[in-house]
């Protein structure tokens, strides 16, 4: 059993709250194997508060063939939410946009049905004609696993933050060069999220907050408060602290 001193362990104890920030259900997202029934029970016997549903948001989604898109892919997300809300989980929808310019995945948090109506035709616009035309105080736009093969890194101008610790165990982030470029490039905000896909991959990683964000606009305060740490592996993480 480790020792752990107790200012330490009192510190740590004041960030009760964990949130999944990178998580994607299917069939919204074709690359997971969680139906929300199984996702939901997942995390939560794994422990988490807040889940933020980010299911890829792109050209190639198979909801685009549908009537109503948009409509089709929000089906995961209400399920998601209703079954989150049966057991105490609040499920907040966020989205993980790709343009047609490269392969480059962007999250986007503070998304509503209204937005993701105007923006489902805006796919081949460049990610800094995106960023510029929608970049606002009530939203956040973060580069998803910015050093990962086939992603170009893009510059802290055109983005909020980036998510410099995707904890996704199938695939290399690189997250050691993602620090330092957020490190070097004064990159305003990071974050961490299991990029979660398949079963067993639930509780890689967590952001942990003294308060539960129940709404979006809770989550982005929070973010932009920079007052929380990581868990990874169940292990805590100071995200800014320099030795």
């Amino acid at each position: 059993m480790i020792s752990i001193p107790a200012e330490v362990e009192n510190y740590l104890s004041q960030y009760v709250y964990k949130i999944e920030l990178h998580a994607h259900t299917s069939p919204a997202s074709g690359c997971s194997e969680l139906v929300p029934e199984e996702f939901i029970d997942r995390l939560h016997r794994a422990g988490y508060h807040t889940v933020c549903v980010t299911n890829h948001f792109f050209e190639g989604g198979t909801y685009m063939n549908d009537a109503d898109p948009v409509g089709k892919y929000l089906e995961d997300y209400r399920r998601t939410k209703a079954l989150g809300e049966a057991v105490g989980m609040t499920v907040l929808l966020g989205a993980e946009f790709r343009f047609h310019e490269n392969c480059n995945d962007y999250l986007v948090y503070g998304v509503d049905e209204v937005f993701l109506r105007e923006t489902v035709t805006q796919f081949s616009l460049t990610y800094r004609q995106f960023y510029e035309k929608y970049h606002s105080p009530k939203r956040l736009i973060l580069q998803a696993h910015p050093f990962r093969n086939g992603i170009a890194a893009m510059d802290g101008a055109h983005m909020d933050g980036i998510e410099a610790f995707n904890m996704h165990p199938n695939h290399n982030s690189r997250v050691t060069v993602a620090a330092r470029y957020a490190d070097s490039e004064q990159i305003p905000m990071i974050t961490v999220g299991t990029d979660l896909h398949h079963r067993g991959h639930e509780g890689s990683s967590a952001l942990r907050a003294k308060l539960q964000p129940k709404t979006n606009e809770e989550l982005i305060a929070l973010l932009r408060s920079g007052d929380y740490l990581f868990e990874i592996g169940g292990r805590p993480l100071l995200p800014y602290y320099h030795f």
